[in-house]
């Protein structure tokens, strides 16, 4: 039987790291897209507003079409990512936001930092940066360029930048149009 190498067991664990995340995203993002993931009781929907504890009411807010599906989608890509060698670094790049955003929305709505969960999500969060700080040969090169100066080789006459806001706004009202046409187009049906 081959043993492991003493330089293999952290790799070993990072890779058990991986499947961990995976399989979290994965359940999560199944549950949420085979309705086993929020939503409240009939006894939660008949209580009046001013009754129903702030979870409870983050519960039924999240179990809302198209929000539901995208985050079970989101989750499950994530997972998928995560699972292969190959696309490892941009699923560890996917689930940041994820486990940012379930980390705050149980904070906000569980009121604080007490759940179970919420330090697991802790944990998941760090789990992440061990996996990127693995593969940090790849990952500084890309932050560098991200972040490098020359990213945008095109540079204009100063006087271009004073008609920004102009041109924003024009943009604004370019993408207003098609709100317009079907607000009119209702006003004339009617």
């Amino acid at each position: 039987m081959k043993t492991l190498q003493k330089d293999q067991y952290w790799a070993y664990l990072l890779l058990a790291a991986r499947v961990l995340l995976a399989w979290t995203l994965f359940r999560y993002g199944w549950a949420k897209l085979t309705d086993k993931q929020f939503g409240v009781d009939e006894k939660t929907m008949n209580l009046p507003l001013k009754d129903v504890g702030l979870f409870q009411l983050s519960l039924y807010l999240a179990d809302q079409q198209p929000f539901k599906a995208f985050v079970g989608v989101s989750q499950l890509v994530t997972a998928l990512l995560l699972s292969m060698n190959r696309t490892a670094l941009l699923g560890a790049f996917f689930s940041i936001p994820i486990w940012l955003n379930i980390l705050l929305w149980d904070m906000t709505f569980m009121e604080g930092f007490t759940s179970a969960f919420t330090f697991r999500l802790s944990f998941y969060l760090l789990l992440t940066a061990l996996l990127l700080y693995q593969a940090k040969s790849q990952v500084s090169p890309a932050l560098l360029t991200i972040t490098s100066r020359s990213s945008n080789p095109i540079s204009f006459p100063v006087w271009t930048y004073f008609l920004l806001p102009l041109a924003a706004i024009g943009l604004e009202v370019i993408g207003a149009i098609p709100n317009a046409l079907v607000y009119y187009g209702q006003l004339l049906v009617k």
